[in-house]
């Protein structure tokens, strides 16, 4: 693998090519059940919203739309329109296209910090910590321990961390931010999976399950090399969709992020 290759490092896919005024083309990698994986879209278009916002302004909120399967056999153009640039508030809207039309649609809203108040109500919860759980990940690009929550279906959580450490001109809040967006779409599918009646095992062999909508909202500046904790909750199923939410935590117990996910399950036919 070189450095260009969108496999070699979370960086290198991150490495958007400008493709005239606010557009950039990306790729990635054929993932193991085929296509792309939604998070890598979301990430991409958060990169390229995030190029066209002056580094003071720090991404607070993402929502997006899956519309079509990615195909990993052809590039992503994400073209960015600047909906608004304020003085504390700038808010970007991306398109990401392929041949077949678009597959996703996201929102970012980005903001200057402010000297104000904080409070945090939300609580890491009482679960082993990454170096006492064996790791299993199906990428390359980050670590993975999954916790046992088998007695309580609806729920899943993980520890995650980049496989390498952002440093120099890459070790930036934005870059992180695409990191964290990057690996949030793995769990919540797992929540919302255990929670069907119809499932036996781990569900996957019965059911497939694609992201429909998903939802960051960056609370505190985050380290995606670090080990975070995300904490995720399906809330319940109806019409074939099942809606998880949960949290995001560093180690110190630091709440970075919520992340709520609406998820498509189906019997395989």
């Amino acid at each position: 693998m070189t450095s260009s290759d969108p496999t070699s490092s979370f960086t290198a896919m991150m490495a958007l090519e400008p493709h005239g005024p606010d557009t950039f083309v990306g790729a990635g990698p054929r993932y193991p059940w085929g296509g792309l994986y939604g998070g890598q879209i979301v990430a991409q278009a958060l990169h390229a919203a995030s190029a066209t916002v002056e580094p003071r302004y720090r991404v607070h909120s993402l929502h997006a739309y899956f519309i079509r399967r990615g195909d990993h056999a052809e590039p992503v153009r994400y073209e960015v329109a600047r909906t608004r640039d304020g003085r504390s508030f700038t808010t970007r809207t991306v398109e990401a296209r392929q041949a077949v039309g678009a597959i996703l649609s996201l929102s970012a809203s980005f903001q200057i910090d402010e000297d104000a108040p904080e409070a945090q109500t939300a609580v890491l919860p009482d679960v082993p910590s990454p170096e006492e759980v064996s790791g299993e990940s199906w990428s390359p690009l980050y670590e993975r321990t999954m916790l046992d929550t088998a007695e309580r279906p609806g729920t899943a959580a993980g520890w995650m961390r980049l496989a390498r450490p952002l440093e120099g001109a890459d070790d930036t809040p934005a870059l992180h931010a695409a990191a964290l967006a990057y690996m949030s779409d793995d769990v919540p599918t797992d929540a919302a999976v255990t929670l069907d009646p119809r499932r036996t095992g781990d569900g996957y062999d019965e059911m497939v399950a694609f992201s429909l909508d998903h939802a960051i909202w960056f609370h505190r500046p985050v380290r995606a090399d670090e080990w975070l904790l995300h904490d995720l909750r399906c809330h319940g199923l109806i019409s074939s969709r099942g809606l998880s939410m949960g949290h995001v935590f560093a180690a110190d117990g630091t709440h970075v992020a919520t992340v709520s996910q609406e998820v498509l399950l189906r019997p395989r036919r």
